[in-house]
C-alpha cells in the first residue's frame, strides 16, 4: 500500500511539473513574441509578415535581454502575490481598509487576481516598448556589416536582425527586407 501511495504521488508532482514548464515556456514565447515586435516595429517592420511559427518558438531564447526578462517578470508576479498574501493574513485590518472593504466580498479573489494579471500586462507592453527604444538605439550605434548578393552586388547597412529566410538591413536609403532563399533580390520596407 506505501508503495502505491508514494509512486501515485511521485506521478503526480511529475505531472504538475510538466505542466509548470509548459505554462512557463508558453509565457517566455508570449513575452518573446511581443518584445520582437516592439524591436522590429520601431524600425517599421511588421516581424508577424516575415516569421514563421519557429521564430516565435525560439524568440524567448533569442536575447539574453528577453530570458532575463520573463525571468525577472515571472519572479516578480510570484513576489506580489507572496506579498499581498502575507499582507491579508499579518494585518488583515489595514489590507481592508486599502481595499476599502472588498476582500470581505465574494468576488475579491477573482478581483485580486485580475487586476494583478492586468497589471502585469500593462507592464509588459511598457517594458517592450522601453526594450524596442533600446534596441533601435544599439542597431543605430553598431558598425555596417556588408552583405553580396548573388549578383555580387554588394549591400552596406546595420543589421536589424534576421529570421530564418530574411535579414533586415538598415541603411541610409532605408530598411531592407533580404531574402535568403528566393530570387527576389530585396524588398524595401521604409
Amino acid at each position: 500500500m506505501k508503495e502505491g501511495l508514494i509512486k501515485d504521488t511521485y506521478e503526480l508532482i511529475i505531472k504538475e511539473i510538466q505542466t509548470v514548464i509548459t505554462v512557463c515556456y508558453l509565457l517566455a514565447v508570449g513575452i518573446g513574441m511581443i518584445f520582437n515586435y516592439k524591436k522590429y516595429a520601431e524600425f517599421g517592420i511588421n516581424i508577424f509578415d516575415y516569421g514563421d511559427v519557429f521564430d516565435f518558438l525560439i524568440a524567448p531564447f533569442a536575447d539574453v535581454y528577453i530570458i532575463l526578462f520573463a525571468a525577472a517578470s515571472t519572479l516578480f508576479i510570484s513576489i506580489l502575490f507572496y506579498l499581498d498574501y502575507v499582507w491579508l493574513k499579518r494585518w488583515p485590518k489595514s489590507y481592508s481598509k486599502m481595499n476599502l472593504g472588498r476582500d470581505k466580498k465574494k468576488w475579491f479573489k477573482e478581483y485580486r487576481i485580475t487586476v494583478i494579471a492586468i497589471g502585469f500586462i500593462v507592464y509588459l507592453f511598457l517594458s517592450a516598448g522601453f526594450y524596442g527604444k533600446y534596441t533601435m538605439k544599439k542597431i543605430t550605434n553598431q558598425r555596417d556589416i556588408t552583405i553580396t548578393m548573388v549578383d555580387n552586388e554588394i549591400k552596406k547597412g546595420k543589421l536589424i536582425g534576421k529570421t530564418k529566410d530574411i535579414v533586415f538591413l538598415l541603411n541610409d536609403d532605408g530598411v531592407f527586407a533580404i531574402p535568403l532563399t528566393s530570387v527576389i533580390k530585396q524588398i524595401k520596407i521604409k
